[in-house]
């Protein structure tokens, strides 16, 4: 069984497995240990990672990039009205008012979703891990924000369905690191002792996440978690390409945002001079050939002067670790070390202002780009049965606050309750009571819209069915279990009814304000067990059932206002149907459209693949043939033939750059064909003229073997004497005539030219040796016969006066001597059974 952890970032993403000897990164086909986020779609097939990168600049309007955000993101999100002039390719508003991205693929245009477009990308991730592994790929841990909400995380995990990816967690990149970072330390405290405080710092291409994690021995707890969603590497980007867009409009008259082109040009030599920046801090400078218009921009830039232009991001560092210390209730003093990961950190100014807030130098001891997939490994080492990993739980937190809002249809004005607070334990369950009767109405929203970094604030409706009175007209009391699982998605996951039995006397509450409780088993995070529940349907049946059984054994206890002297009173669970709207989540047939076209476009890259093979195969067959043809096979193959095969062969290279440039794969493999018909007796006459001499060498050492062995016999040698005479005679006649064939095939091929085909092959001599070595070597390896020990006497008296004879001297002697000894006089032999 595989384990594979996957960091998908906004601009790279890396892939992490878990092997015997530990977590390794592995790298794709182009030997890069990081794949490029991005997916270019075209009239034949889609290229995804790095070659979808080399197309961005000559495939803009179809190669997609920077998608990552766009999750569960409605079209008029003003994050997404932001992003549009910015980006090459066309955003478009679906149907259901979430974002599409709109391509041209097999000549029509074509509108993909954001889960498609990243089912896309894992499906290359997967292949990628396959690839490594040499065996199929399913489970997995994935990566998402810390900041994610609700819709954006079921986002992400209908494109792993897309994928064919079974995702064990979704799980915090901060929590990734802190779990890469914790488990190999040795010397964490007890849980006895205080705890060590850790500071994660992680700033990638487009964010910056903080998080403060205490650590036990055995286990991490989030204390809080902080961010700027909108604050990363791309900022310090955008920054430079507004300077050179201006300096190139006042210096070389160009109009750079008008060119597509042109801009993502400056975005990678931006990027580029960024990161020279960071480890030097002299005048650099920027060389762009042909950049607009046939016209070479040049110009310089250095760090201090960078750090001026991007001192609006830089004031921002401070906030998001000022949130979350506050949020920790930690003091400075507190925080034992500062761990920074992620690529933007790696800029200078930004380490200067992580240290200075902390008062404390900086850790960078863990993989700045990796240490997320890392951490997403070991996690699906943990949760995977097929791994034993050192026991580490992990309690990570909600982000957000949760509240729950109700309105019964025969009640007047709303009620609500905040189910789970900011940096909540999480996964967590929560029963709520309530005393109804009839079926009501849920509603789970974010409590605190302005700290979203997301429009709406909404998470959805659950609808609680067959809510009835109890029979004595008294409101039912109904436990609803709320739940924020291992990915952090929030669910209504169950309901039930507790009903009276007939004849007890509880009195049943009448208000309708619910009780919240956490469940019995709610501190879940001690042991992280993988949640398998749907997304859309809340937990599996047998959990819920179980969890009815506690609610109902609750239910039995004594009624708080009856005492202690009235007797348990009888109630039963029954399970209500919860009816789930406004899901911000793919429909189960929607999904299941976009698994089948996922799978049909798999099928058509791969044939698309192997007709570039086949096409490819041609080409490389031409160049390698005509090369040799002036080259080691020239005094295999006449003057003529070389010519018309010279000339066929230049014919087909020009009718691969013409006709040739798209024909179906079959057509690519009769030209290879036709070809071989031709070339291979070449490569052939070349191929045994090299092997052949090491073959008869071989043949003649093995005939030298078998002659001497028959002349030994002849000469009456004492160690061939048990051997008889027919049988040597057949050696003999085998080794006679494999000689004569051996000479006449060598005269008879000594009289040919290099241009004819050979008169005897290598293989033929192989066969020779093989038929030789089955006739003659039973003959020659067979043993002598062992000379029989004469009959044990049962007289003990005679025996022991046996010895050996002086016929039987040397070794079999001693031996019949000594068995002789064994037994003595007198004594008794005992079967042992």
């Amino acid at each position: 069984m595989s384990v594979v952890g996957i960091d998908v970032g906004f601009q790279n993403c890396y892939i992490a497995v878990a092997r015997s000897g530990g977590i390794e990164t592995i790298a794709n086909e182009y030997s890069d240990r990081c794949t490029p986020a991005c997916v270019s779609l075209a009239s034949k097939n889609r290229m995804i990672g790095n070659a979808a990168k080399s197309q961005i600049i000559t495939n803009f309007k179809n190669t997609v990039h920077g998608f990552k955000k766009f999750h569960g993101r409605a079209f008029d999100d003003p994050f997404i009205q932001a992003e549009r002039p910015k980006l090459p390719y066309s955003l478009h508003k679906l149907a259901n008012g979430t974002t599409g991205i709109k391509v041209r693929y097999l000549d029509e245009d074509k509108v993909f979703t954001v889960e498609q477009i990243t089912g896309m990308l894992l499906t290359k991730l997967k292949e990628t891990s396959e690839s490594a592994l040499k065996k199929p790929v399913v489970d997995c841990v994935i990566s998402v924000p810390s900041f994610f909400t609700d819709a954006e995380r079921r986002s992400v995990f209908d494109a792993t369905q897309i994928a064919g990816l079974n995702c064990l967690r979704l799980i915090n990149d901060t929590t990734a690191v802190a779990l890469a970072y914790g488990i190999y330390k040795q010397d964490l405290p007890t849980p006895e002792e205080r705890p060590r405080n850790v500071v994660f710092v992680d700033m990638g291409h487009s964010s910056f996440q903080v998080s403060i994690t205490a650590f036990h021995k055995g286990k991490l707890k989030v204390l809080a978690t902080a961010f700027d969603p909108y604050l990363g590497g791309r900022n310090f980007d955008e920054a430079l390409v507004d300077y050179f867009c201006e300096e190139f409009k006042g210096k070389y008259k160009l109009n750079v945002r008008d060119n597509p082109r042109a801009v993502l040009r400056l975005y990678q030599e931006c990027e580029k001079l960024k990161k020279l920046m960071s480890a030097n801090s002299s005048d650099l400078p920027l060389n762009i050939e042909c950049f607009m218009n046939d016209i070479d921009v040049s110009s310089r830039m250095n760090r201090l002067h960078f750090e001026e232009m991007c001192a609006q991001y830089l004031m921002r560092v401070e906030i998001p670790l000022k949130s979350a210390l506050e949020q920790s209730k930690l003091s400075r003093d507190d925080i034992c070390a500062v761990e920074i990961v992620g690529g933007a950190t790696r800029i200078p100014a930004i380490k200067e202002r992580i240290a200075k807030f902390f008062c404390k130098d900086i850790s960078t001891t863990l993989n700045a780009d990796e240490a997320v997939a890392r951490g997403c490994a070991l996690q699906c080492a943990i949760l995977s049965p097929a791994f034993k990993v050192r026991e580490f739980s992990i309690t990570d937190v909600v982000p957000f606050p949760i509240t729950m809002r109700w309105k019964s249809p025969t009640e007047d004005g709303l009620g609500e309750c905040e189910v789970f607070s900011k940096n909540h334990a999480a996964p967590f369950s929560k029963v709520i009571t309530f005393h109804k009767r009839e079926p009501f109405d849920l509603e789970a929203f974010y409590s605190n819209p302005q700290e979203l970094p997301y429009s709406d604030h909404r998470i959805g409706f659950f609808s609680v069915q067959n809510v009835v009175p109890q029979p004595d007209g008294d409101s039912s009391k109904v436990k609803v279990k709320v739940r924020v699982n291992i990915h952090g998605i929030f669910s209504v996951s169950g309901a039930s009814l507790i009903e009276k039995q007939k004849g007890e006397g509880e009195d049943m509450q009448t208000d309708t304000e619910p009780v919240v409780q956490n469940e019995s088993r709610a501190e879940e995070q001690i042991k992280m067990q993988v949640d398998q529940e749907g997304q859309t349907q809340g937990e599996p049946q047998n959990e819920d059932a179980s969890s009815s059984s506690k609610e109902g054994a609750a239910g039995e206890k004594q009624d708080p206002a009856a005492g202690g002297s009235k007797p348990k009173v009888k109630v039963k669970s029954i399970d209500l149907p919860i009816v789930i709207n406004n899901i911000r989540q793919l429909d189960s047939d929607v999904l299941s459209n976009f698994v089948e076209y996922e799978r049909q476009m798999i099928i058509q890259d791969k044939l698309v693949k192997e007709l570039n093979d086949a096409k490819n195969a041609v080409e490389e067959y031409v160049y390698d043939l005509r090369d040799k043809l002036c080259g080691i096979y020239e005094k295999y193959i006449t003057e003529g033939d070389s010519n018309r095969l010279t000339l066929m062969l230049e014919d087909t290279e020009k009718w691969l750059y013409e006709d040739g440039e798209d024909q179906p794969k079959q057509v690519y493999e009769e030209k290879l064909d036709a070809l071989m018909r031709l070339g291979q007796p070449i490569q052939d006459r070349h191929r045994e003229h090299e092997d052949r001499p090491r073959a008869f060498e071989e043949l003649g050492k093995k005939l030298q073997l078998y002659m001497k062995f028959v002349d030994s016999y002849k000469q009456k040698d004492e160690r061939f004497l048990h051997l008889s005479a027919e049988e040597m005679s057949t050696v003999e006649k085998c080794v006679t005539e494999s000689m004569g064939w051996m000479n006449s095939k060598m005269n008879a091929q000594s009289k040919l030219a290099l241009t004819q085909d050979p008169v005897v092959k290598v293989a033929d001599m192989i066969a020779k040796i093989q038929e030789l070595e089955d006739i003659c070597n039973p003959v020659i390896n067979r043993p002598k016969p062992t000379v029989e020990e004469a009959p044990e006497v049962n007289d003990q008296t005679s025996g022991a006066h046996n010895g050996p004879t002086a016929k039987q001297g040397g070794a079999e002697g001693k031996r019949e001597a000594k068995g002789s000894q064994q037994t003595k006089p007198g004594t008794k032999e005992m079967e042992v059974d």
